[in-house]
């Protein structure tokens, strides 16, 4: 009971029959947890009961609270969500049933079993934040009693605390958890780097004490010359896990990092703030480029405070953070301040919209994401906490990542305009998708209706949504290319056992693709045009699921007929690098497991390694519409002497081709053996170019290359 007596210290602020129910609520964690035990030996209701209480520090509503208490009973006890409800009501119940992990699923991996929990607990965020907060109190306990779990396990949570939780912490503006969350990670993941730096923190605090001292004293001097009196000023110091960080991004040295100064000054207006800030400059010369203003334009997470640093007494830099009281109450508590303090602030009410958004654009992104590690890697790129501000053609702010590209702009303005955009007015300049923005900068993103995202953005796009939205893209369009491609194969196949494709009736169809336990036709379809199901044997599924009468007539059964090749098939269909077939070369087919169809030249040795498997060798020919550009190699031999390269280069493109690459031999008696990659139309351009190269005084020998 003296459990429930700390808890009940913390809820003066809420009226008794909500009380009264958190009581109820503790009495039954107590019951249903009672033969259980912690890691540490302890009693399991400690935990939730201390989950609880830091929720109530925060002064957050009462169901909230009852969900804490409850959190583990759904996953570790008989009690169903159901029965919460009944006692508690409903939106108890899902606030415990959303930071309930899933425990019925079907993983190939600890890791993805934790990243489908994760997905889960996201639709419910998105439901209702709370349960967000809810899952932040309990792992920060968890992480204060760490020292018990064994090391494996001990490794794996630190780990997935510093990379998600706190990150998150971060994200809605709560910074002492976010802080205390870093530092407990710290700790477990590398102790003696904790013990160490923890030591030499303290003994350089002893030593900073005089031109603390100094500056506290000059700076107090400056207020007293103005008329601003009402403030209070302190010095802050960074968190161990923060100088650790800094010393391995930034490669220096301990002293280099605590060499700089922090103090906080707190005002009561934001007027105050300004006016604050010039009696601060007026004591000490600003560094130049090093003002930040994030009242005017607050950070993604909402917070709010003037950034200046100043060079203070001896050289030593001396950062400042100047902000109202309710700006100070807001960094530290974030989106809880809509609870902790009078939700009618337009600061908190701000914050809580965009923590809102955020969770929405993690929704949107799971909801195209295939794989929940996928997704999770995606929510970590998410959180990066270093930002640049960028302006719309209309003045709307966009924040992005630092390092972000236009590719990442156009996605956060729009999906669609993401999947057209071709370029970009960057400051009324143009520039390239690749473009990394900056600061300050005015982006207009140019489209064009019949583009399209290309796989080379997934190099430099930085941002979750971006690469979500460019990943789910190409996915429906090599989904939508190995259809057509599967459905072609089935014809043929169906062909060469003398059945009409059109004839074949629906429901025939359906058996096939249940009987496979794919949901539609266009499953099955995909399936065989990504070769992860043989057309031939599809084809005698169907054979067997219609009637004798349905074959075709008797001048057809040895009809047989090849799949056409149009050219740059797109994603289900691929030319093979060993032989690069081009228009004019006979050619086969082969299917090939989760690729689609390979085309290979008839002459290709690894084509005579493919016929020992018939089943997966098809039949095709170029069609007579063939486009585009192929790739062929090229060894040409030339005679070393000055001019030699420029005449080769000359003399492809007279021959309307392109370089695409080009390789060269070291010397070897006064003769060079360069290997060019073209681009040509098809073979009697191929030997349109080789006519060009042989008529070259320089050239010895050209010779095509093929496997």
């Amino acid at each position: 009971m003296h459990l429930y007596k700390q808890l009940h210290k913390t809820l003066s602020y809420l009226e008794k029959d909500k009380i009264e129910q958190i009581y109820q609520a503790y009495l039954l964690a107590q019951e249903v947890h009672q033969n259980q035990k912690r890691d540490n030996g302890e009693s399991y209701i400690i935990h939730p009961v201390a989950a609880a209480m830091i929720l109530a520090n925060m002064h957050m509503d009462y169901q909230s609270i009852i969900a804490a208490l409850l959190h583990d009973v759904i996953e570790d006890t008989p009690i169903t969500k159901n029965e919460i409800a009944k006692q508690f009501g409903q939106q108890v119940a899902e606030l415990v049933d959303g930071v309930t992990k899933l425990t019925q699923i079907e993983a190939s991996s600890k890791a993805e079993a934790q990243a489908e929990s994760f997905r889960k607990m996201v639709l419910a965020m998105s439901r209702d934040i709370r349960v967000i907060l809810i899952k932040l109190a309990d792992r920060l306990h968890n992480m204060r009693t760490i020292g018990a779990v064994v090391p494996h396990k001990r490794i794996r949570i630190a780990k997935e605390t510093l990379d998600i939780y706190a990150p998150i912490a971060n994200r809605l503006g709560m910074h002492e958890i976010y802080v205390e969350l870093e530092n407990l990670s710290f700790a477990a993941l590398y102790p003696r780097r904790y013990r160490v730096l923890q030591d030499a923190v303290e003994k350089a605090s002893g030593n900073r004490k005089e031109i603390m001292k100094t500056i506290e004293q000059e700076i107090k001097l400056g207020f007293a010359k103005s008329s601003l009196s009402d403030y209070k000023f302190y010095g802050r110091e960074k968190h161990l896990y923060s100088i650790y960080r800094k010393m391995r991004v930034r490669h220096a040295s301990f002293s280099t990092i605590m060499d700089v100064y922090a103090f906080r000054v707190l005002v009561n207006s934001i007027d105050d703030c300004y006016r604050a800030l010039g009696v601060l400059h007026s004591v000490y010369k600003p560094v130049p480029g090093k003002f930040k203003d994030y009242i005017a334009i607050p950070k993604y997470n909402g917070y709010q405070s003037l950034h200046t640093i100043l060079f203070g007494p001896y050289g030593v830099p001396v950062e400042l953070q100047i902000r109202t009281q309710a700006m100070d109450q807001f960094a530290n508590s974030g989106i809880a301040a809509h609870w902790l303090y009078k939700a009618n602030d337009k600061v908190q009410d701000a914050a809580h919209i965009r923590a809102q958004q955020w969770i929405n654009n993690l929704l949107e992104m799971q909801q195209n994401t295939g794989s929940s590690l996928e997704f999770i890697e995606n929510v970590k790129i998410d959180l990066f906490p270093d930002e640049v501000y960028l302006f719309t053609p209309k003045g709307h702010i966009l924040e992005l990542p630092r390092g972000a590209t236009v590719v990442d702009f156009a996605y956060a303005v729009h999906t669609d305009i993401g999947n057209t955009c071709i370029a970009a007015r960057i400051d009324h300049q143009f520039m390239s998708l690749a473009t990394v923005l900056t600061n300050g900068q005015t982006v207009s993103i140019i489209t064009a209706p019949d583009a399209k995202p290309n796989p080379g953005w997934l190099n430099f796009a930085v941002t979750a949504k971006a690469r979500s939205g460019i990943r789910t893209f190409l996915k429906s369009q090599k989904r939508s290319e190995a259809i057509a491609l599967g459905k072609q194969l089935l014809e043929n196949a169906l062909s060469e056992l003398v059945i009409d494709f059109k004839k074949i009736p629906p429901h025939a169809f359906e058996l096939v693709y249940k009987e496979a336990k794919l949901k539609q036709l266009d499953d099955l379809y995909e399936e065989i045009g990504m070769g992860n199901r043989l057309a031939v044997f599809v084809a005698h599924q169907l054979s067997n699921a219609i009637e004798k009468q349905a074959a075709v007539s008797e001048q057809h059964k040895h009809e047989l007929k090849p799949l056409l090749i149009h050219g740059a098939e797109g994603l289900a269909i691929t030319f093979a690098g060993c032989c690069n077939p081009i228009p004019g070369d006979a050619i086969v087919g082969y299917l090939s497991t989760g690729h689609g169809l390979e085309i290979h030249t008839e002459d290709c040795p690894s084509a005579a390694k493919l016929r020992k498997q018939p089943e997966k060798y098809l039949h095709v020919r170029w069609a007579d519409d063939v486009s585009g550009d192929f790739k062929v190699i090229l060894n040409v031999e030339i005679i070393n002497q000055p001019g030699s390269l420029a005449a080769v280069s000359k003399a492809v493109a007279a021959a309307n081709s392109n370089i695409d690459d080009i390789s060269m031999t070291e010397p070897s008696t006064g003769y060079h053996l360069v290997t060019l990659k073209l681009l040509v139309k098809n073979i009697a351009h191929l030997e349109r170019v080789i006519r060009h190269l042989s008529s070259l005084p320089v050239v010895v020998g050209v010779i095509r290359k093929k496997g």
